[in-house]
């Protein structure tokens, strides 16, 4: 009987350990769509356009490596682009975008509050925004008001 016990428990941490490589892949995915119309977004505030080239050199990759990813992006509905135009985000995109751009911004918020400079804080809260879960980003919150 003690054997049995041993077997089920550690198959429970192998299921465990399965879920958070799952939702770890699942962040992975949805943060280059979050970066993504997060900046095309950014681009549009900030000159009034937001275009591939402008995208390839913000992310430090090449325009064939944009060009796949919004091929991607309005497969999802999420961007509308002409070819050799400027790129707009659907209603869709602009919802996700504001959501991406808040919880950047709480995570920056909490970086800081303890301890982190603003320079660091906004380069980490790139990826962290990305991999916490939405009960981790409310303790943010909640520990930042």
């Amino acid at each position: 009987m003690q054997q049995v016990a041993k077997r089920v428990a550690p198959a429970l941490a192998v299921l465990e350990q399965a879920e958070g490589f799952r939702v770890t892949r699942e962040a992975r995915r949805n943060a280059l769509t979050e970066d993504y119309v997060e900046m095309i977004a950014a681009l549009i505030a900030d000159k009034g356009e937001a275009r591939s080239i402008d995208l390839a050199c913000r992310f430090g990759v090449t325009q064939a490596t944009v060009a796949k990813t919004v091929s991607r992006l309005k497969r999802e509905g999420f961007v509308l682009a002409q070819r050799y135009g400027d790129l707009h985000l659907t209603p869709a995109g602009i919802a996700l975008a504001d959501q991406a751009r808040i919880r950047h911004q709480i995570v920056v918020n909490f970086l800081k509050t303890i301890g982190v400079s603003a320079e660091v804080a906004e380069r980490d809260a790139e990826g962290i925004e990305h991999h916490v879960s939405d009960e981790t980003l409310k303790a943010f919150e909640r520990l930042t008001r």
